[in-house]
């Protein structure tokens, strides 16, 4: 056998051939004499290697979770298959080669001793993966990781000729690197232009007169003029006009909010109605919706790059391995050294954990949960706060009729016919409200004549010979329809209880008042209060005003509530509670709220809810049943348990190899043969569970 500073010195001339090698490629490529055919080479292998990357994808993918990989796939806007990660397509080609190579030397020890060999050039390449780690971990990051065992481990296979038990390794390292890449989400779209939306040109009033200049060309300080229907440009007050602007993209507010003179209105919003000359605060890069788009794209992958506590234990054990199996070099030689080194107690959870993951995530996928990162089981157990957004989250979208306020001796079916007649065939929320319950009343739907709409503020059309107008009290102001004093103290009240209402009124004469409440979702207040049993303080957030959110908290018995939030501030929200050690799990549907998510512990989104929100949440909940959530913490607290068993199970017979290397002289055989015990009462346990 080869001495231990020869071995050294194999490795160090390893790693350093690794770190050299890509730029070596790339010099020889850019300025080789053969560039031409190194081309045409590379394009024929990659076309194949597209080919077999796809087959995988369709075909190998889906046997690690197939529910979980539909869901996925129903995820997808376009329903395409999402792009392979660089990493992945790596990870898969090391699979292929591991697989022939293993099979190669089964065949060769079984029937054709000599033909090995051939196997070392195979496992030398495969094991370069090690090196380039080991690399990482000792130069860069200073520590001894399970990367420097692996490496090691591979050296001495190599240089000792146990071939075999080199194949087998290598197979085994990349199953549960594929596995390991299957528990967590792989498919991450860019979020740089989440909020890019802006106008080729914008209008700006100087002296009097309005001049088109391009969007580039705006700055701070102009005077930007905005008609209906046209993407706000830029951050800024509004000097002269009043319109309904639509804030969904930033605050999830799905109602339009109704701005005049002196109030501030953000670039990426869209003004519904009227016309406003903004005094242009922030512009460009510098916007409020532009800082959350670099931000977004600036934390993209984040949580991909956290480790589950089974790599960590895994990292953690390397050093007394590589102690104890230098222990045994000078009593059992390179054959005993080698068996402690196969018999590292974090090989087998190496492969016994992600597939306990995926059997969990497996299960809670027939449930219509989708986890896309199986660390957020893990850290599951560790919430001690969670997060709530308002509208879509706790709230659905469309409202429902709390009760109808009738005047001038009109009654409550008169005002609902009149609001169902207006409101027939609209499509936004509030109409789908009235609509609803004017059905539950019997009272049948007419077509209104010679329609106007106020996007935002209301609409008026004729009807029964009268002309009728529904909307705001802003609307009724415009169209000169007096409002009642006692109208005034239904919409305070109203505004109290986090109601809104809308005004109804013919021939300008007020008919009454339908007073509409957020739709809470039914399950919700059974979550918030098992979560409340299980001592996790709950909080929600919302761009919304006060008075509904507080409305909202006091409703669901949630502990705290913050109001009239940007994006950004949700986030810090966030950041804050984990500066104080609090562990947060974000519950959020909207682009409003990926900053949040991403910044969160934990991010669970819902089904429906908008592509960055989706992107970026680590668990989906498919059907939107917020009960679900209750069933997330259950599972993760059986996961937990789960893995104290996995690691029992794959710990013990490692354990009984290494005293039997002291004791029994066991070899590389026998601690293959444990390892395998071992990994299969782990297998088997990662199934029943």
């Amino acid at each position: 056998m080869l001495p231990i500073p020869f071995i050294a010195a194999g490795i160090a001339f390893s790693v350093y051939a690794t770190d050299k090698a890509d730029s070596y490629i790339d010099r020889i490529q850019r300025t080789g004499k053969h560039k031409d055919q190194l081309k045409k080479i590379k394009t024929f292998f990659s076309g194949l290697d597209e080919q077999y990357q796809r087959k995988v994808q369709r075909h190998i993918d889906p046997l690690f979770g197939d529910t979980r990989e539909q869901q996925m796939q129903e995820l997808a806007e376009d329903r395409e298959i999402p792009e392979i990660s660089d990493e992945e397509k790596k990870m898969n080609r090391r699979l292929a080669v591991s697989t022939v190579n293993v099979t190669v030397a089964c065949t060769s020890a079984l029937f054709f001793p000599a033909c090995l060999v051939i196997t070392f050039p195979v496992s030398l390449y495969l094991g370069l993966h090690h090196y380039a780690a080991a690399y990482q971990s000792i130069i860069r990051e200073h520590r001894i990781g399970i990367a420097v065992v692996d490496s090691i481990w591979v050296t001495v296979a190599l240089l000792g000729n146990f071939l075999l038990p080199l194949a087998l390794g290598c197979f085994f390292f990349n199953i549960s690197r594929k596995l390991l890449t299957r528990t967590k989400g792989s498919s991450q779209k860019n979020l740089i232009n989440v909020f890019s939306r802006h106008p080729r040109s914008v209008w700006i009033r100087t002296d009097d007169a309005e001049i088109e200049i391009p969007f580039e060309k705006l700055r701070a300080g102009d005077l930007i003029a905005i008609r209906a229907g046209e993407i706000i440009p830029a951050d800024g007050v509004i000097l002269e006009g009043s319109g309904a602007v639509d804030e969904h993209t930033l605050t999830g507010e799905a109602q339009a909010a109704e701005k005049e003179m002196g109030e501030h209105v953000f670039a990426s919003t869209i003004l519904l109605s009227g016309k406003i000359y903004v005094q242009a605060k922030k512009a460009g890069s510098e916007t409020a919706a532009a800082k959350i788009g670099e931000m977004l794209n600036r934390t993209v992958g984040y949580k991909t790059s956290l480790e589950s506590s089974t790599e960590q234990l895994v990292d953690r054990s390397a050093l007394p391995v590589l102690a104890v199996s230098a222990l045994a070099y000078p009593f059992v030689g390179t054959n005993g050294a080698l068996a402690v080194l196969c018999s590292n107690p974090g090989y087998n959870m190496r492969m016994v954990a992600p597939l306990a993951t995926l059997n969990r995530i497996s299960r809670l996928s027939e449930k219509a949960v989708l986890v896309k990162d199986g660390t957020a089981l893990e850290r599951l157990l560790e919430i001690d706060t969670v997060i709530f957004d308002k509208t879509g989250t706790l709230t659905l979208e469309q409202p429902t009729v709390d009760s109808l306020h009738p005047y001038n001796d009109f009654t409550e079916d008169t005002l609902l016919t009149y609001a169902a007649a207006a409101e027939h065939r609209q499509t936004h929320p509030v109409a789908k409200a009235i609509l609803a319950t004017a059905e539950q009343h019997d009272i049948p739907f007419h077509d209104i004549k010679d329609t106007f709409c106020e996007v935002g503020y209301g609409v008026k059309g004729a009807f029964d010979g009268k002309v009728i107008s529904i909307g705001s009290r802003r609307f009724m102001e415009m169209e000169k329809i007096a409002v009642p004093d006692a109208v005034q103290c239904v919409q305070e009240n109203a505004a109290e209880h986090g109601h809104s209402v809308v005004m109804v009124a013919a021939d300008k004469l007020m008919v009454g008042v339908i007073e509409l409440r957020p739709t809470v979702r039914e399950d919700v207040a059974d979550v918030t209060a098992q979560l409340r049993k299980r001592g996790i303080t709950t909080y929600i957030v919302s761009g919304d005003h006060e008075y509904p959110t507080r409305a909202l908290a006091r409703k669901l018995n949630i502990d705290h509530y913050i109001a009239e939030m940007l994006p950004g501030q949700k986030a810090d929200i966030v950041a804050g509670l984990q500066e104080k050690r609090k562990k947060v799990c974000f519950i959020g549907d909207g682009i409003n709220d990926a900053l949040a998510l991403k910044q969160a512990d934990v991010s669970v989104s819902l089904r429906g809810a908008t592509s960055a929100a989706v992107d970026t949440a680590q668990i989906i909940l498919m059907d939107g049943n917020m009960s679900n959530l209750i069933d997330l913490f259950d599972a993760s607290k059986e996961f937990a348990a789960a893995q104290k068993r996995n690691l029992l199970i794959t710990t013990v017979p490692a354990v009984i190899c290494i005293g039997g290397v002291f004791v029994f002289h066991f070899g590389i055989y026998t601690s293959m043969l444990l390892f395998f015990s071992g990994l299969g009462g782990g297998i088997w346990n990662a199934d029943r569970d």
